[in-house]
């Protein structure tokens, strides 16, 4: 780990608080990728974050956790610990349905945030932050919510003098993150961009990019189908079409946004979906099909209707898989009689696009993990030294981040500090140039690295070589400075894919 040197390298030579700084900076190096589930509220980001740690731990109504910035990491007990602002810690059980307690017993006032810690294998890989809904209608909340995200807006500031500085153990609770996870349903709002900005600058990565940053669409079932032209009155395929106008609208701050029915996931996910939900839903697929297709109209008439399956069996399957999981249940069984209750589990799952998120996290947080997390502690390094005061203690910084990046191991920072120039805005390049920037630094797969995936291998390393000249005479001769530096990089980047094709 070159950071991890360089920071143990720098701890003599800078001030006792700088060096503090830097042993955080090194704690976190060693920990799991931290990724911070945002978006606004009844989002259904609680309900998204148990389908990903797969257990129905966070609460999903609106109360007093649902206002708190809370952190689901591994331990070996589990147990929920409330932190104050002076620093006070407080031990909790989790409730008798495995949750966290819907009321704390405390001054929600006092409370900085809360850490879970779960006996749960993907936790141990990565540390899940479920963060307050943004554009709560209580103001309260709202003001909490912005303050601690540093969201409050500029027409605010004769009233909020310091809405962008956050409380030392706050900001410690956000600025763990190095990934986000940003939450949409049907239409990305124009302050969106703005919230996953305000969001991701309370971060450790500083900027959100292609690199450290996806959507989700959630409630992609809700989607009315005939209203997306070309979907043929598909819902999936709407949601999908759906998905991709919204990463344009969201380019470059995130990697893709990927259609999902957390609902369907936690239930499928968490063990909410049992063996008397499977028998329910048989007796349902033996109804009449125009009986059926009669009650699935709406909830109401779901519910209301007299049939042989008793109104509660009915709610409890609304509760946990609405009427498009209904559906999708109904079809399986009809197509297969004999299916399992274990089956149909699955086919739900599969339904409910979790998969192709937790691929997308792979590839883009988890496959990625350390760059991300060098790059973060990179960020902060530089922010620390900043921070000092002393002018000889930041160049004495400055020139060792230099040295560092200089070196050929260092190659995957500077792809991806070339990557956040480009994407923020901060090196002017032209738009086809500025999109190959980003499709080179934000793909983990060669051919999507490429832009030619399923290529064969030759085609591959002939584009790669071509286009490496192709960059190198750019940065020599057509490049300002600051594209010229952009330049070298991806040149660079295109040579180690060919080297990698080849071998």
């Amino acid at each position: 780990m070159s950071v991890a040197n360089l920071c143990h390298r720098l701890q003599s030579q800078v001030s006792p608080r700088t060096a503090a700084g830097f042993a955080e900076v090194l704690r976190r190096l060693g920990a799991p990728l931290q990724v911070a589930v945002a978006g606004r509220i009844k989002s259904g980001k609680s309900t998204l974050v148990n389908a990903l740690i797969g257990r129905r731990v966070a609460p999903t109504d609106i109360g007093e956790c649902t206002r708190l910035v809370t952190r689901f990491q591994y331990g070996t007990v589990d147990r929920v610990e409330v932190v104050f602002t002076d620093g006070r810690k407080q031990v909790l059980p989790f409730a008798a349905d495995g949750s966290i307690p819907a009321e704390l017993g405390v001054d929600i006032g006092e409370v900085s945030h809360l850490e879970a810690y779960l006996t749960n294998a993907v936790l141990q890989g990565m540390t899940v932050i479920d963060t307050p809904g943004l554009g709560s209608l209580d103001a309260a909340s709202v003001s909490r919510t912005e303050l601690l995200l540093g969201a409050a807006k500029e027409a605010d500031e004769g009233t909020h003098k310091d809405t962008d500085e956050l409380d030392d153990t706050s900001r410690n609770a956000v600025a763990g993150a190095e990934a986000v996870l940003y939450v949409v349903t049907q239409g990305v709002r124009a302050d969106d961009q703005q919230a996953l900005a305000a969001f991701t600058a309370a971060t450790a990565s500083r900027e959100a990019g292609p690199v450290n940053a996806i959507a989700v669409l959630n409630k992609a079932d809700t989607i009315v189908a005939e209203s997306v032209a070309g979907s043929g009155g598909d819902v999936w395929k709407a949601a999908t079409m759906l998905a991709a106008k919204q990463a344009v609208t969201l380019k470059p701050r995130v990697a893709d946004v990927l259609p999902v029915i957390g609902l369907m996931a936690e239930s499928a996910e968490s063990g909410g979906f049992t063996s008397a939900d499977a028998e329910a839903l048989r007796k349902l697929a033996g109804l009449d099909e125009e009986v059926l297709e009669t009650m699935l109209i709406s909830a109401d008439i779901f519910t209301g209707w007299e049939c042989e399956v008793p109104a509660g069996l009915r709610l409890r399957l609304l509760e946990k898989l609405d009427l498009f999981g209904v559906r999708c249940a109904v079809d399986a069984i009809r197509a297969d009689p004999a299916v399992t209750a274990g089956a149909l589990r699955r086919k739900l799952l599969d339904a409910s696009g979790l998969d192709a998120v937790r691929q997308r996290l792979s590839i883009v947080f988890a496959a990625r993990a350390d760059g991300i997390k060098a790059a973060a502690a990179l960020a902060s390094v530089t922010a620390l030294a900043h921070a000092s005061g002393d002018a000889g203690e930041r160049q004495r910084v400055h020139d060792a981040i230099e040295v560092l990046l200089a070196k050929p191991e260092a190659h995957a920072l500077r792809l991806l500090e070339a990557l956040t120039l480009v994407a923020s805005g901060a090196v002017d390049m032209p738009e086809d140039l500025a999109e190959e920037v980003l499709r080179v630094g934000s793909n983990a797969d060669l051919g999507a690295q490429l832009g030619l995936p399923g290529a064969p291998r030759p085609q591959l390393a002939a584009h790669a070589l071509e286009r490496a000249g192709w960059w190198r005479s750019f940065a020599s001769f057509g490049a300002t400075p600051a594209q010229s530096r952009v330049a070298h990089v991806v040149h660079r980047a295109y040579f180690l894919i060919w080297q990698q094709i080849r071998e």
